[in-house]
């Protein structure tokens, strides 16, 4: 049987190991897991093992798809360190490599249900294509809409007519009391009654006319349809039950070897569908292998190889976290028994940092918060500028946030203290009458000296709160920028928000339609430092109550 575990090229003697494992959802490389890293990124440089298009060499071809790969540090019995590799989903249409563990289970083994399954349901979706697509039902549909078009037409104009004929009619009778004897006058309306009912009763031969025309029509047409569902049907239960199988297979491990497969750890989660791919990714088939296989798992890492996808931010060779979508119910009972780094994001990082008040008066006031400090109480920590303020100032009521900067990020807030002066600051943001300039360090040399990024937003709902750029379904976001300083291979910038979307500045400076250099310190999309060199430094609104033009202004620290 093949072996995944991999000894080290590279000298690691020196290296003292980690004393948790790392927690895979925020957290630094271990200097190990960079080494191995390394060594697999050496690998996928010169490999013949498989062909598959990373969008690094222009003389590939096929569709170009990066891919995440996985690294994990790992004691086998004889204690040796070691390491083992892993990919997200499948490489070169295949699932089974020779440096990358298998997957927690392959669906493409040779005549594997889920083949067998998936040739029936192609053949029925080439039965629906070719009877979407027949000559005879597409002729009919034509025909039908033609047909009920004119029958609408018809109908309408008929009931028109007898409307008019019902007006004439009663003017009729109108003129004929006044001109005719009592005698005369009752066999003119005998009259018009007949003329009513003859145009009653031949609206209701054009109606029916109409219905026999168009029930044979649908009768040929129904031949269709009904076919056309029939297949669908087929699709739809063979799909489900298909998932449902396969949802059974993915079994995943603990350090304690308990088992637990997709649907019971999805279970507890919000989720109304499993997000596509899960338990594809390379994280839970390194645990899994180690679990199988009497490993230690050491330390963890993860990193992007190939180019940049168009929606989501992943750049070349650079590490990122685990998922929370597709991952994190999976890992959450992959990682149990493990004694584990503890999650930073339940400590709170704003303790001995003190917000600075830049103005204050009897409406408002205005404060610069430092970094790492939350604008609103967040799910584990309660401590923000909502709660300091709420704390501190007297007499204050109301919502008092009128806006927020990410926890990461410095900078100006003001905050309202009655509902009043909150609905006009609210409002003044709306119609985006408050200005706000940010400086940011970016992490790399900007050619250009100006500019305007407009790229829409929306969340990442495998991955929240990550954003991705996406044009179908975005918000429209727009930050006009330009160039302060450019010094030691980094260019310092001021971003003007024209909107104000959430991670907006983050996202237009890193994607690659944007400035395409992220910010220093942005672990979200760029790389990790000692803080997000991200800082509101200008705040401009009117005084709500005073109507005089107030402008605020704290410089960055960098």
């Amino acid at each position: 049987m093949q072996t995944y575990f991999q000894n080290f090229t590279t000298s690691i003697k020196d290296i003292e190991l980690p004393s948790k494992f790392t927690y895979p959802f925020y957290y630094e490389p271990h200097p190990l897991c960079v080494i191995a890293a390394n060594e697999v990124q050496d690998y996928l440089l010169t490999q013949t093992d498989f062909e598959h298009n990373f969008g690094l060499d222009a003389s590939k071809k096929g569709m170009i798809i990066g891919k995440m790969f996985g690294v994990m540090v790992v004691q086998n019995s004889n204690n040796e360190i070691g390491y083992i590799a892993a990919v997200s989903g499948k490489l070169g249409e295949k699932n089974m490599h020779k440096k990358f563990v298998p997957p927690v289970y392959d669906m493409l083994t040779k005549d594997s249900y889920f083949l067998q399954e998936e040739i029936v349901l192609n053949s029925i979706n080439k039965a629906l294509e070719n009877a979407e697509n027949s000559a005879e039902y597409l002729q009919l549909l034509e025909q039908s809409k033609s047909e009920m078009s004119s029958a609408t037409e018809d109908i309408q104009e008929k009931k028109e007519a007898l409307k008019v004929a019902k007006d004439d009619r009663k003017r009729r009778r109108e003129e004929a009391q006044l001109k005719l004897s009592k005698e005369a006058y009752a066999e003119f309306d005998n009259a018009l009654k007949k003329e009513s009912i003859e145009g009653k009763h031949f609206f209701n031969n054009v109606n029916r006319y109409w219905e026999h025309t168009l029930s044979a029509l649908n009768d040929k047409l129904s031949v269709f349809t009904n076919h056309i569902a029939t297949l669908r049907e087929q699709r739809k239960t063979k799909s489900v039950a298909l998932q449902h199988y396969l949802f059974e297979q993915y079994q995943f491990l603990n350090s304690k070897k308990e088992i637990k497969n997709l649907f019971e750890l999805f279970a507890e989660t919000s989720a109304k569908n499993l997000p596509a791919g899960s338990g594809e990714c390379a994280a839970p088939k390194l645990l899994q292998y180690a679990y199988l296989h009497n490993l230690k798992p050491i330390a963890i890492a993860e990193f992007w190889w190939g180019q940049t996808p168009i929606k989501e931010i992943r750049k070349h060779k650079q590490f990122y976290p685990a998922c929370q979508g597709k991952c994190k119910p999976i890992l959450t009972h992959m990682l149990e028994g493990l004694d584990m780094d503890r999650n930073p994001m339940v400590e709170n990082p704003a303790v001995g940092k003190e917000l600075e008040t830049i103005f204050e008066d009897d409406s408002l006031i205005v404060v610069c918060k430092p970094t790492e400090f939350l604008s609103v109480p967040g799910v584990h920590i309660q401590d923000s500028v909502y709660t300091r303020i709420k704390r501190q100032v007297k007499n204050i009521s109301g919502p008092i946030i009128v806006h927020r900067l990410d926890m990461a990020t410095s900078g100006l807030l003001v905050l309202a203290k009655n509902k009043k002066v909150h609905k006009d600051l609210q409002s003044q943001f709306i119609t985006k009458r408050i200005k706000k300039r940010y400086t940011a360090l970016l992490d790399g040399i900007v050619d250009s000296d100006s500019g305007t990024v407009r790229l829409p937003l929306r969340v990442d709902f495998d991955d929240t709160p990550r954003q991705l750029v996406c044009f179908e379904h975005g918000k429209l976001a727009e930050t006009k920028w330009e160039i302060v300083e450019r010094k030691n291979g980094k260019t310092k910038v001021h971003f003007y928000p024209i909107t104000g979307r959430t991670h907006q500045l983050r996202v237009h400076a890193s994607h690659t339609l944007g400035l395409n250099i992220p910010i220093v310190g942005d672990e979200l999309y760029g790389t990790k430092s000692n803080r997000l060199y991200l800082h509101a430094d200008t705040l401009e609104f009117v005084h709500p109550v005073t109507k005089q033009k107030m402008v605020f202004h704290k410089p960055a620290d960098f």
